[in-house]
Formats: C-alpha cells, structure tokens, sequence
C-alpha cells in the first residue's frame, strides 16, 4: 500500500475519499516529524527548499509546509534502502529507497542531537524486512494476489479463515512462496491434508490442527527439511510409514486426536526429541516402547485414559527428561527406570504410591492424588522443587530432609501431625508450606536459616517457635491464620531490628493487645492482616513506627477507635476495620495514597473530613452504621468518590415487610490485588412483586463488562421466562442472557450463579422452593441443620472430569495451565460465544424445599471457595446475625488465606418455618358488607417468631363515621355486622401456604377515611401537627391502611427511612405490636411505612385494653371488636408521642399558610373560637372516657 500510495494520482483519491485528512500530530505510526531544508536528488541540480518531513511508519512522507496533507505528498519507502550522514553539509541525512530506480532526499537540521535521533530511527527501518505475515482470524477464502509478489516472505500465519484448496489464491498456490518457512493452516476446515502443501521443500515448520483430519497422505515424506509438525485436534489414529523420511523433525504434536498406542514411527525419527500425545486414548504406558525410543527428552501424555505403567524389562531409559501425566487414572506408578527424569508431573490422578528414581530429579509435582507413601532412590541431590499438596501424607518423607538442595517444600493439605526438625534446619529451604494439617507445634530454632516464605495456616498451633523472628531473618512472608495463638514470638533484641517481614497474616487466631508491641520489630511490614482477634486497642505509639504499611486489616475485632497515628502511614492504601466497635471516624483522609477505606459494620456516627479528599481514593464503604448521618456538604463532598457504600434509606415495595421476615442478605465485593473489580452481584430481596426473592453473582475472571451487562439483564428476564413456563424458566433464563449480551459476549465471558427463592404453587404444603443455577466457578451452598449442602456445579476442566472428557472429544485444545484454547478453565459459560461448542451456556439446574433447619444460603465466586471451604464457611458466619459482617468476614477469610484476586460473598439469612404461617383455620365466618368478618374458632396463640400475626380489611365511608366519636367503631357498622348471616368462607392462605390454583384470593386493602369539620389543613381536633403519612384534601383526612399486628418478639425490621420514626418493641415482650401501615391511594408515594407501639403505650387507653386481653389466633381474621380497636389506635396514634406517629410532619415552606394583612383581624377572631371549641370537645372526650366500653356484636 505504502508503494502504490507513491502514485500522485492514487494518494489523492485516498486523501478524497478519506475526507478530512486527521493532523500529523494524531497518526499512531508517526515517529518523527518537522519542519526542515529538503533537497532532492543526488546531484545539486535542485534547490534547497523548507519543507514539512515526516517518519511516519516505513516511509519518509516529503510536503509543502502550508499545505503538508492537502497537497502533493514525496513518499519515499525506506525499508532496503540506506540512510547516511553527508560530509560536505552539517548536520545532514540522506535518505535513499531501495530498488534500481531507487529516490534520494537530503534532510538539514538545525542540531547535532537532532540529527542522531532521525539517524538512529531511519536506521531501523532501513534494516527492516518483510518476511512475517500474519492473516490470522479474517475469513478469507484465497491468499490476496499482491502478497505473491514479495519473495521475501518466510512466516505466514493463515490460521481461523476459510482457506480454499484449489482455485486461484487457494493453498495450492503457497508454493510459489519460494523462501516459506513457517506456514499455520490451523482452524481452517480443511477436512483433509492439502497434498500441495507437500512441494513446499522449503518448509521447517507446518501447524495444521484443528482441521478435522482423518489421514495423513503418503507425500508428507517429501517436506524432508521439517522440524516442527502440529498435527493437534484431528482424529488421527496412526501415521503413515512415509513420516520415517522426515529426519530432522524434532517436535511432533499429536494432542487430542484418536491414538491408543504410542506411535510406532517414532522409533524411525531419531532427531525427534519432544513427543506431545495429550488429550489421546492410551490406556497403559509401555515404558519399554519408550526405551526404544532412546532419542524423545519430553514426552507430554496428559488427559488420556492412563491407568498403568508396564514395564517388560529391567532397562533403564536414559534420554527421557521431562514427563506430564496429568489428569489421568492411575493409581500407583513406577518410573525407577527413568534414571534421567529430571521433571514430573503427576497432577490430579489417584495415586496412592509413587516410586522414582533420584539421580537426575531436579523437580516432582505430584498434588491432588491420594498419597501415603512416596519413595525416591537415591536422595534426590538435585532436587529443588517438591509439592505434595492435597494427598493422605502423615509425615513428611525422610529422603526430603536430606535433599540438600530442595528450596521449595509443598505439603499442605495432608495429615501431618508433627513436622521434623531438619525440615527447618535446611540450608538452602527458602519456601516452606505446611497449611491445613494438623500440626500442634515448630521444632524450636537453633541456627539461623534462610526460610523466605513461611505458610502455618489452618493448623492446631497455640504459639511460635520462639527465636523465630530471631534466627529466620530472611522471613518476608509468614502466614499463621487460622490457628489458635495468643501470642507472638519477640524479635531481635537491641535498638535497630534486622527483621525483614514485609507480609504479615494472623488473622482468625486468639491475639490480644499484648501481642501490639512486637509488631514494632518489623519496622518493613507491608501488609498487616489482624482480623477476627481479641484486640480491644491498637496502641497510637505502636502503629507510628510501622511507617511503611501499605495495607492493615483489623475487621472483625473489639476496637473502638483507630489511633491517630495512622496519619504516620504516608504509604498506606488499604484499612479495612470493618465489623468492629468503631464510633470515631479515624483521621486516614489525610494520607496521599489512601485507595480504599472500608468501615462498614461500625458504630459511626459522624464524619469529620478535610475539605478535599485525596485524589487516590477510590472506595469509602461506610455501610452497616446505623447511626451515621451524614449532612449534605459531606455527600457533596463524597460524589467525588468513585465507590461510596452507605445504607441507603428504605424505599420498600408493596409486601417487601413481609419478605423481610423470611430473609434477609448481605453483599461483599472486595478486588484484592488487581486495579479492577471484576465481581458483580444482583439481590432482590422483593421480586416479581410478591413473596420471592432473586440473588446471584457474576464473576468476569478478567472482565467487568459481562458481570455488569447480567447484573442489569438477568432478573429482567428471570421474570419474562417465569410467566412463561413453570419447568424450563431457569435454564431459559441463562440461554436468554446468553443471547443479550450480544457482541459484549463474543469473545468475553463470565461464571453466573441465580438462585430464586419463590412459593411452590403446585405443592401447598411445603413453604417455600429455592432453584438454583450457574454456570462457570460461581457456586451456592445452602447451610440446613449447621450443615453445608452444596447446590451447584463447578464446570471447570480439573474438578469436572464429565466436562473435561466432553472438551477433549470435541477436540478443543487444552493447555498445560488446563484452559481451553488457552483462554478460560470454565466449560460453561455465558459469553465466550468464539468457543463453541467447547464452551456451552447450558447451566446445571438444581430445585429443592426450603424447610425450618435452612438457616443461610451463601453465593460466591471462584475465589472464594478456592481458599474455603463448604463447612468453614458456615461455621464462619452461622452465628452472625448481621447478613452484610457475614459476606464481609468471608472475603476477609479468603483474603487473609492467600487470595490475591476478586472476591465475592453474599449471605442470605434465612427464616422459613411453619411458625411464620398466617393460614387461616377452617371453620364459620362472620361476614357483613363492610368487609369485616370474625370466626368463631378458638384463637390459637401465636409463635414468638410469627411474622404476621393478623390481618383486617375494612370498607368505611365518610359520612358514617363522625370525627366527634374519634374512631371508627360506630354502632351502624355493628349491625350491619349483625345483619348478614353466618356463611361458610373459603380457607385464607399465608404466603407460606398459598391457596391451591382451584382457586383464588385476593386481599382486599384495609381502608378507613376520617372526616374533619373542624379543621381545613388536614389537622383532627386534638393534632398540633398533620399526621405522617396522611393525605390532606380539604376538610377531610383520608387514611388508607393496610396492618399487620406482628409480634414484636422475634421480628426484625428494617430501618425505616430517615424522615419516618419508629420506637422499638420491646425484647421480651411477647404482646408487642407493630402496625405495618401502607398507603393505598397515595400518588407520590408506595412505601412501606412502619410504627411499632409498645404494650406500656398502647394500655394507656381503654379501648385498647381488650387487644391484650386474649392472644391473636394464628391466621385468623381478627374478631370484630379487635378490628375496631386497631382503627382506634390507628385514630388515637397522633395524641401518643412514641412512635411511627412521635414524628412531626415538616411543612414545605410554599405550603405555610400566609395571612393577608387586611384579613387579620378576622383570623385572630376565628382563632379564638376555634380554641374554644376545642376546649368543649375535650371535656366531652374525658368524660367519655370514664366511662366502660360496649358493643352490640354478639361474638
């Protein structure tokens, strides 16, 4: 292109149809440009002239100055060419093209340094070739025509297009490529072996997997010069006997296609020295095939269906090096033979016993098996790197402690009870882990030794080695959580301590303040992780001399304050103090490199901030402090904050009072090491508006666009797919998102978990469902009975053997990290759409009854469950009551245990049982055309736990009932009550238990209007102030409530909003009652508003007395009497100063009502009657008062 846009015409038309050409400041592949003297031509016939130059990828671009992109353009390609510097002119560069009619430009400027920079820069370009082409990933069918004029190609990447076979530009052309030496035709679809490719003598390196090849042809003998064959992903079952000519091919692929044997050919190619058969169907290692094999170093036979090794005779192969048996079936191996096996890998099997030989050992990777014995003769003095980790290992292998050069030591997750001293004495052991067994005690230290990284978790031990921090000076990195310590070993003694700890970790131990002042002997710690302690206080004097802390982690513990020595930190980023006793806002505002503040679950009340925050803050979490108000300069303040966390003021739908009852949750989303947060959640604790709930969690690995994209999405269409089908919504829902997320989900993907909490409809007699699905690493576990049930699916590639066997037949790549095609572990996930079918979004479905005994339901993602596991988990967050310290002690827990990456944890607390049921029993009712109705069941005494007790829906009218009564028990509704004949109702159902689809029920919204004569600002008689939540229209008050007396014992409510007020029931009183009012008619509003009246309250008036007079029957319609009680309190609630009515109603300031000055006089006089009206209506009120309550209803 650079050559044809040469042509003064042809650049024009570019320029032309490009529209307005972009500055020369905006191209990416300028490098250097200016104004300077140009000359062309080697002679001096022309003149020197100012000129605007310009480097601009391969090409010297020559143009007028006022005219640089508009006009003529001098382009003149320097690859081949030559560039030099001029004798007889200072500071000058030639600059010449390569070919016989090659073009000169000579280029003056002003300085020497100048000059060396366009010298240097043309000179490179100079030396440059084209030899590589890479077409990779464009659809095409043919090669284009003007590539076969270059002759000077040697590399050409054709892989995932549509290559033709015949026909011009087809792979049959690729042999006019005189100089090719490297050629990919991989993910093409060629079928079979293009049998031109076979002229190509030129070739050494030929990839052609992923073609669906059957057959190899009988030419391939003919690429005699070829070194690297990748012949991956085909069903190859043998090879042709041809092959033996190819004798100096040294790499052969062969993974993932049909072998069930190793390759007799291999014995012919004697140059050949790696062998990769991964992904195959060989059964039984034939160690004296690879005896024959004398030549093969490497030989890679993962994923196959190993489940032995044989061996006919007693020699030795010594050649072979390097040997991967990974994910196979093979459950003892010998491989004493291979005196020159320098590395292996054993991984994932179900190896009980393994014997080697520890001549050439420098290397064994042998984790996740189930190991009791592993034999190595003679001591490995070579070896340098051994991981045991997840096996059945009850000590630690003699031979290990003899290994002179072992620097890495893997042992955790075993059966160790005791670790042996020489362990410890090792000389050149520079990384030791030991966590998750079962170690009680250290050796003590004797001797100084060189241990870098020193990993104690989840262990028994109740203290230190003493001189630990004495004679391991070279420590950097100690983690000893999840222990039972209680204290420190000291550092070194004397004034200036030689201790090089940078990392930290004790969290989840017994430490106490005294272990504080040893801190202060690693004065280089980095990141300091206290968690899940005893500690009460962080002594100010300490924290100042720890000047380069980075992170600190104190969450979980009984601080009170954080010492303002904190602002000594200049490098801190990260404090994380959540769930503590915190009421003072510490001074960590003033640091220059604080990231992220997390003081969530504290007793905050106030926040004292410097008019501008740091410019590196990124996260304040201030969620959880319930006593927080925070003034509207502080929010202003706080936008500027990309993640600013607080408690948001409730603005609950319709029934969210009553899915409050059954759950609850709370969210954690922590980024550990990374810039980015990957993780996103969805809860909905109110769904489909009804009792149901939603909640899910959405893990991008390295992308935050998908989990967004779901978080937004997936509930939406939860719902649609829910209306539409009763059996196939879930896995609908993940095939629907899966297609909405469009050409976001092309090549990104992400892990999903949805779990629906919902009312079984077609089984009355079970509470409530939960189904759960996912796709990916996202799992749920549902905590029943202090017990963890998981609920869904890892698909990963190593805990997934199913999905792992369905990738390999589909012949997907896998890599040795275990990832398909080198990009994901997952399986199934949504997005990834380039990898199908190897990568499905088909999710694992799984339903089951709620019951009493669920106690949580925990979500997380895969690095969560990575560092914990099911019943840790549980045990960790059983005992909170608070879902949101429960999710941010988990992430703390995984963060603390080694996770460096994304983290995320939601906890739901359950409460499903029958004691929440509100079903009505079966019997008469009492039915009247108001809407009342009694039943003359005996009334059951309610559950300390029962979350609704009762309910009353009523139908009043104004004119019926008179504001001078002050309630709405009038005697006319009585008799009407009366009236109407004693009818048969249909059962009434609680959400527990919904009524059967036979029929339906309908709950008729309780209403009540009251009337006012006296007042025309809304106001009864007896108010000083309009009532909350009360509509004003004229002269009368309309009050539309809907109530549910709840005991008060055993009933967590949620905050109610900052202008609504609400006093607390108290906690051992099991009459307690709390009116759940909600505005039915209100056009500016559909929230939940909550008053809790305590008995003390309520018994101060008499027609209140008969409400504690028997218990409320478990489901029933409240009887009559009580209903009209229940409007009185609701009636009388203004005149009581506790409570949701405590709360006076603030006036907008364009409602106040403004007295004209010539109508004053007037006002005052209706003023004054008015007063002294009022005075008469509460003489009349007393007096009614005194005397006793009766009804005409016979109940």
């Amino acid at each position: 292109m650079q050559e044809e846009a040469a042509s003064s015409d042809l650049s024009c038309m570019i320029r032309f149809y490009s529209e307005k050409p972009c500055q020369v400041e905006q191209l990416d592949r300028i490098l250097l440009s200016g104004v300077y003297n140009v000359r062309k031509g080697k002679t001096q016939l022309h003149k020197w002239a100012e000129r605007s130059v310009t480097l601009c990828g391969t090409c010297l671009i020559v143009s007028s100055v006022k005219d640089s992109h508009a006009g003529k353009m001098h382009i003149l390609p320097l690859v081949g060419g030559k560039v030099e510097e001029m004798k007889r002119r200072q500071y000058t560069l030639a600059f010449t093209s390569a070919g016989a009619q090659a073009q000169t430009y000579h280029v003056s400027f002003e300085t020497l340094a100048e000059c060396q920079r366009w010298h240097r820069q043309a000179s490179t370009i100079v030396s440059m070739r084209f030899s590589m082409v890479d077409l990779s990933c464009y659809s095409l069918e043919e090669v284009p025509e003007h590539l076969f004029y270059s002759q000077d190609i040697t590399y050409l990447n054709l892989r995932h297009n549509f290559m033709r076979t015949s026909g011009a530009g087809s792979l049959d052309s690729l042999c006019r490529f005189s100089q090719l030496k490297s050629l990919n035709l991989s993910h093409n679809r060629l079928g079979e072996f293009p049998v031109s490719l076979c002229d190509i003598s030129t070739l050494t390196e030929l990839n052609i997997s992923c073609n669906g090849l059957h057959y190899l042809p009988s030419q391939i003998g003919k690429l005699l010069n070829l070194q690297s064959f990748c012949l991956d992903g085909n069903f190859l079952t043998s090879l042709p006997e041809e092959m033996g000519n190819l004798q100096q091919l040294s790499c052969l692929g062969l993974s993932f296609n049909n072998f069930c044997e190793l390759p007799a050919i291999c014995e012919k190619l004697v140059t050949l020295d790696k062998l990769a058969l991964a992904g195959n169907s060989i059964e039984t290692l034939d160690l004296a095939v690879l005896n024959r094999m004398g030549h093969i170093k490497s030989v890679d036979l993962r994923l196959n269906n190993l489940k032995r090794a044989s061996a006919d005779t007693l020699e030795g192969n010594k050649s072979l090096a390097y040997m991967d048996l990974r994910d196979n079936q093979m459950t003892d191996l010998d491989l004493s033979s291979l005196v020159s096996l320098e590395q292996l890998h054993c991984e994932r099997n179900k190896l009980r016993e393994l014997t080697l030989s520890g001549f050439s050992l420098r290397a064994l990777y042998a984790n996740s098996n189930c190991l009791t014995a592993v034999n190595i003769y003679p001591v490995p003095g070579l070896l340098t790197c051994l991981e045991l980790s997840h096996n059945q290992l009850q000590c630690v292998p003699d031979w290990a402690c003899e290994a002179k050069k072992l620097e890495v030591l893997d042992v955790s997750y075993n059966l160790l009870l005791e670790l042996p001293s020489r362990i410890l004495r090792s000389l050149s052991l520079r990384k030791l882990m030991v966590g998750h067994n079962h170690l009680q005690s250290l050796p003590p230290l004797q001797e100084h030794i060189p241990l870098e990284v020193l990993d104690l978790q989840h262990n028994l031990l109740s203290k230190l080695p003493e001189t630990l921090f004495v004679k391991a000076l070279n420590l950097r990195y100690l983690n000893a959580s999840a222990n039972s310590l209680e204290s420190l070993p000291s550092t070194c003694p004397g004034e200036e301590s030689l201790s090089m700890l940078q990392l930290l970790y004790l969290t989840n131990n017994n430490l106490t303040d005294q272990c504080i002042p040893v801190l202060v002997g690693h004065p280089n710690l980095r990141i300091l992780h206290l968690a899940n302690n005893n500690l009460q206080t962080f002594p100010a004097s300490k924290l100042s001399k720890l000047e380069h802390l980075e992170e600190l982690n104190l969450s979980g513990n009984k601080l009170k304050t954080i010492p303002t020595t904190v602002a000594n930190c200049k490098l801190l980023h990260t404090l994380i103090a959540h769930s503590n006793e915190i009421s003072i806002f510490p001074e960590i505002l003033h640091l220059p490199r604080i990231q992220f503040v997390d003081l969530s679950c504290n007793e905050l009340t106030e926040i004292l901030i410097p008019e501008a925050l740091p410019g590196a803050l990124q996260e304040l979490d201030l969620s959880g402090n319930t006593n927080l108000v925070l003034e509207h300069k502080t929010l202003d303040i706080f936008s500027h904050i990309s993640t600013l966390k607080i408690d948001a003021k409730p603005s609950l739908p319709a029934d969210s009072a009553l899915t409050s009852v059954f759950w609850s949750h709370g969210v954690a989303e922590m980024a550990g090491q990374r810039n980015k947060l990957c993780v996103s959640s969805l809860a909905l604790g109110s769904f489909a508006e009804g009792v149901e709930a939603v909640y899910g969690m959405f893990d991008g690995d390295k992308n935050e666009e998908l989990p967004r994209l779901l978080q937004c999405t997936m509930a939406d269409v939860l719902l649609e797919e829910v209306q539409q089908s009763d059996t196939m919504f879930m896995s609908n829902t993940f095939l629907v998102s899966h297609r909405k997320l469009g050409m976001a989900g092309q090549k990104l993907g992400s892990s999903a978990v949805l779990c629906y909490i919902r009312n079984e409809v077609a089984d009355p007699a079970s509470n409530f469902s939960l189904t759960v699905a996912n796709v990916g690493t996202c799992q749920a576990v549902l905590c029943r009975s202090g017990k963890a049930l998981p609920l869904s699916k890892v698909f990963s590639l190593e805990q997934c053997s199913e999905e792992a066997r369905r990738v390999k037949e589909q012949k997907a790549i896998i890599t040795e990290d275990n990832k398909v095609n080198g990009v994901t572990c997952c399986t199934r996930m949504l997005g990834c759409t380039y990898l199908h079918p190897w990568i499905l979004p088909k999710p694992h479905v799984y339903s089951i009854p709620l019951t009493v005994q669920d106690e949580l339901l925990l979500l997380g993602n895969k690095a969560l469950w990575e560092h914990l596991s099911y019943a840790e988990a549980v045990s960790a967050v059983r005992h909170l009551h608070d879902p949101l310290a429960a999710a941010k002690k988990l992430c703390t827990l995984a963060q603390s245990y080694g996770c460096q990456d994304n983290v995320g944890a939601m906890v739901v607390c359950l409460n499903i049982s029958e004691d929440n049921c509100t079903c009505e029993m079966h019997g008469l009712t009492l039915t009247g055309p108001g809407g009342f109705s009694s039943t003359t069941t005996k009334p059951a005494t309610p559950s300390c736990s029962s979350g609704i007790a009762s309910e009353f829906s009523s139908e009043l009218s104004a004119s019926e009932v008179s504001s001078e009564v002050g309630s709405t028990a009038s005697d006319e509704h009585s008799a009407v009550g009366l009236d109407g004949s004693l009818l048969p109702r249909q059962e009434r159902r609680c959400s527990l238990h919904p009524v059967p689809p036979s029929s339906i029920f309908q709950r008729q919204p309780s209403s009540a209007t009251f009337s006012s004569n006296q007042s025309d600002n809304g106001l009864d008689s007896d108010d000083e102030q309009p009532v909350e939540g009360v509509m004003t229209n004229g002269s009368k008050v309309e009050v539309e409530v809907d109530i549910h007396c709840c005991k008060g014992k055993g009933l967590e409510l949620e905050h109610p909003a900052a202008e609504y007020s609400s006093s607390t029931p108290g906690p051992e009183d099991d009459s307690g009652l709390v009116l759940i009012i909600r505005r039915q008619n209100s056009v500016n509003s559909n929230t939940v508003q909550r008053g809790v009246k305590e008995k003390c309250d309520l018994q101060k008036s008499l027609s209140t007395c008969c409400l504690y007079g028997k218990k409320l029957s478990n489901g029933s319609i409240v009887p009559l009497e009580e209903s009209l009680n229940l409007i009185e309190v609701a009636t009388e609630a203004p005149k009581k100063k506790t409570g949701y009515f405590a709360a006076p109603s603030q006036m907008e300031p364009e409602d106040q009502f403004v007295v004209p000055h010539d109508l004053e006089e007037e006002v005052k006089e209706q003023m004054k009657q008015h007063q002294e009206d009022r005075g008469d209506q509460e003489l009349k009120e007393e007096h009614a008062a005194s005397l006793p309550e009766e009804f005409d209803t016979a109940l």
